[in-house]
Formats: C-alpha cells, sequence, structure tokens
C-alpha cells in the first residue's frame, strides 16, 4: 500500500509517496537522492545510517518512512550551514576516517551525542547519573558512541576528534 507522505530533511520540504513498508534511509537513499545516510548491516547495529530524527539520534534502517512524517531530519550534509560543522572539521584535522563510509553516522551520532551530553543524560559509564553536568571524557565518549561501528578501526582519532569539539 502507498502512502503520500511529507519528510523535511535538512530543512527542505520534500512530499513524496512511498509504500508503507520503506524505511527512512530508503526514502532518503533512493528516492530523495540524499546519499548521505549510509546503508551498511541495514539490521541497526552498525549506526552508518544514523539521522538526527527530531533532534534525537535514530537508526534509519529501522525507522519507517510513513511513521515519521513532518518529522525534522538532519544527515550528516545538513549539519554544515554554509561551512563545515564543527564535527566535521574536526574529524579532517584528526583524521578521524579512513574509508569514510562510516563517517557520516559517526558524525550525526556524535552531534546528538553531545547535545544529549549538555542536556545531563547520563549513560552506562556515567560516574553520577545524577550529575547536572555530564563530564565527556574518553570512556563517556567510546560509550556513547558505541552504536557506531568503524571497520576501519579509526576509532583512536574519531575519540579526540569528538572530545576537541566537546571540550571547547
Amino acid at each position: 500500500m502507498d502512502l503520500e507522505i511529507t519528510l523535511r530533511v535538512d530543512g527542505t520540504e520534500h512530499r513524496l509517496t512511498v509504500d508503507t513498508r520503506t524505511t527512512l534511509l530508503d526514502a532518503l537513499r533512493e528516492r530523495l537522492g540524499n546519499t548521505s545516510p549510509k546503508k551498511g548491516c541495514d539490521h541497526g547495529q552498525c549506526g552508518a545510517c544514523t539521522l538526527l530524527l527530531d533532534g534525537r539520534r535514530a537508526l534509519g534502517c529501522l525507522a519507517l518512512a510513513v511513521a515519521h512524517q513532518g518529522a525534522d531530519i538532519v544527515t550528516a550534509a545538513g549539519l554544515a550551514d554554509g561551512e563545515l560543522h564543527p564535527l566535521q572539521r574536526s574529524f579532517i584535522a584528526h583524521d578521524a576516517f579512513q574509508c569514510g563510509y562510516c563517517t557520516p553516522g559517526q558524525i550525526v551520532s556524535a552531534a546528538g551525542m553531545l547535545h544529549e551530553a549538555q542536556e545531563g543524560w547520563p549513560s552506562a559509564v556515567s560516574k553520577d547519573p545524577n550529575a547536572a553536568d555530564v563530564v565527556l571524557d574518553d570512556e563517556e565518549i567510546a560509550e556513547r558512541m558505541s552504536g557506531n561501528l568503524c571497520r576501519c578501526a579509526a576509532y583512536a582519532n574519531i575519540v579526540p576528534a569528538i572530545a576537541e569539539v566537546a571540550h571547547r
């Protein structure tokens, strides 16, 4: 069954007709031509398709497009506002990517993670889950980014790239 929906992607509204079983990732890539989110495992395990969905991290391969009509969707391409986002610049400066396939999902996840930490959301390794301020040390960043996999093992550079932006 097909349904007409409206998606707001990277600040632009799009009307499209999709099969009700279409994932948000497939709607973005195949219908809208937005190749920023990547199709990695297609099972929600790698994080290559990470998006910000109404400001929160979400896996595009696990979200049905019809369930997010009118939602504000941000991809790695949409993080830049005329110039590269600070995380994008930091990933470049720290050589925090090798093949680059996971990089858009890593950067979007990092942007969402920084917002979550700013809001005081604890993680599994937070020293004090009731603390008003989250300290983003390497262990905290690694835990919060654990849903995003890098097959090239650029983790040694990813964590410092995120830490640089977190500590500004």
